[in-house]
């Protein structure tokens, strides 16, 4: 099974990846509230904040690594780890429950191995919760790597794993 977005599991981070937190640090650390500007920049460019950037975070920002490892760890949006090249965020509000979420989630729970928070056993696609899509007439929505995807059914989720496993399969793609 693949690590989870918050599993705890410690990612090194590079040098390329350390010089992508610097870059953020000295672009935004003078910001009021910095923190998560910075974080959604160190995301927005990795995927995922590395675990061991955090002391570096903590002292340009005058903060305790317990502040900022509490920041990263209570929003569901920031990941510890490399998300798989295909993310889907399946909607979890009332309106996409009275129309089968938990049914979907349950499927590719079962069929290709993603429970909530983790990745398919081929690595192919994480699978992240997100609270309301804005698409309620159309449920049961996600968002497929940031494209918002409605009416979702077993088949379509299926399609969509396929093509993510062409994705991590092609040149280029992380797998």
């Amino acid at each position: 099974m693949q690590p989870s977005a918050h599993s705890g599991l410690a990612v090194a981070a590079t040098p390329a990846q350390l010089a992508v937190v610097d870059a953020a640090l000295a672009r935004l650390r003078d910001l009021p509230g910095a923190l998560l500007p910075i974080f959604h920049a160190i995301q927005d460019e990795l995927g995922f904040v590395p675990t061991d950037s955090l002391p570096r975070i903590a002292e340009a920002l005058n903060l305790s690594r317990a502040e900022v490892h509490g920041v990263l760890t209570f929003y569901h949006d920031f990941r510890t780890s490399p998300p798989a090249p295909t993310v889907v965020k399946l909607c979890r509000a009332e309106a996409c429950q009275a129309v089968g979420c938990r049914s979907l989630e349950a499927h590719l729970h079962q069929a290709h191995g993603a429970a909530m928070g983790s990745t398919t056993h081929c690595g192919a696609l994480t699978l992240e919760p997100v609270y309301c899509l804005g698409n309620c007439a159309l449920g049961p929505s996600a968002l497929v790597d940031g494209k918002l995807v409605a009416r979702l059914t077993t088949q379509r989720l299926d399609a969509i794993v396929a093509a993510a496993k062409q994705k991590a399969a092609a040149p280029g793609g992380r797998s």
